[in-house]
């Protein structure tokens, strides 16, 4: 319970941060809240609530809309310590395949992937110039093993193939190598995706920064609030506007902060794409890519 909460906070703080004002909760989902705090304080009996789920009895409404669930992974704080990767010596497919069977065999990794499930390292042109990281896998990647291919990452693929280039000519990774979990009824899928906690993002890290050492990028793109985080620090800025469109730095590599492209799904305006492509820009010229004067057009509001 205190993971998924801690799970609910992170969202909402991330969400806050890409600008979002509000957020639609079902009186359900209210009442199943509630019901499971007040069973957990032993006080269900006490329960008022003047929406039509009151009707249910408080023990009813626990059990019904408030289902039991498998005890959830160990919170992250218990994690281990990051692990130390050494490569050995080679080029960079000999010491990519190297790193892939770290991740694949890190026990730490595995225990938090579902059974059918994939750990997920990136993927790519291995002599990139330019590299995308994001936070962490969701469900179509942990399905296929392989960092955006959902929705965002089709709406990705778009936006390199708009700055000219085939997606297989970048490598797009991301700092987690598993889906946070949260909480499922048993025998079903997980709904909805958390953004991972520091201490999960300090433990993948190192995978990280192996991924940016083989393939030696001349320039990072981050995106979204959780990965900027995880390369800039940890509480290091209140809100993504405050460090989205500037050049910053990690592991010796300029980083462009920008957003993440799940902020266009919620809200596909012009305004919104531009903000994005502006950045995208700023990686274009600093990585000496043509950019043509359609390009720079791309989204100005008419």
């Amino acid at each position: 319970m205190r993971l998924a909460l801690q799970a609910i906070a992170e969202e909402l703080r991330r969400l806050k941060n890409a600008g979002v004002k509000t957020v639609a909760v079902s009186d359900a989902s209210v009442t199943a809240l509630r019901a499971t705090v007040a069973r957990r304080q032993g006080t269900a009996d006490k329960i008022s609530d003047p929406s039509p789920a009151a009707a249910i009895k408080p023990s009813v409404a626990a059990a019904t809309l408030a289902p039991k669930f498998p005890s959830p992974p160990p919170p992250a704080a218990q994690l281990p310590p990051p692990p130390t990767v050494a490569l050995p010596d080679g080029d960079k497919r000999t010491r990519w395949d190297a790193l892939q069977a770290l991740v694949q065999n890190d026990a730490t990794c595995r225990a938090h992937v579902r059974p059918g499930r994939k750990v997920v390292l990136g993927v790519g042109d291995l002599d990139a110039k330019i590299m995308f990281v994001g936070e962490a896998p969701g469900a179509e990647e942990e399905i296929q093993g392989e960092p955006f291919v959902g929705p965002a990452g089709q709406l990705l693929t778009k936006m390199i193939l708009g700055m000219g280039l085939k997606r297989a000519e970048v490598y797009i990774g991301n700092i987690m190598n598993w889906r946070p979990q949260l909480p499922t009824v048993e025998g079903r899928d997980q709904v909805g995706n958390r953004p991972p906690i520091e201490e999960e993002l300090r433990y993948c890290l190192p995978y990280l920064r192996a991924q940016i050492e083989v393939v030696n990028p001349a320039l990072l793109v981050a995106l979204g609030s959780t990965a900027a985080q995880g390369l800039l620090g940890f509480k290091s800025f209140k809100a993504l506007g405050d460090v989205r469109g500037r050049w910053h730095e990690f592991g010796g590599k300029p980083l462009m902060i920008t957003y993440h492209p799940s902020y266009i799904l919620r809200e596909p305006t012009n305004r919104k794409k531009r903000m994005i492509w502006d950045d995208l820009l700023k990686v274009m010229e600093r990585a000496e890519l043509p950019i043509s004067e359609k390009q720079r057009g791309f989204f100005l509001e008419k």
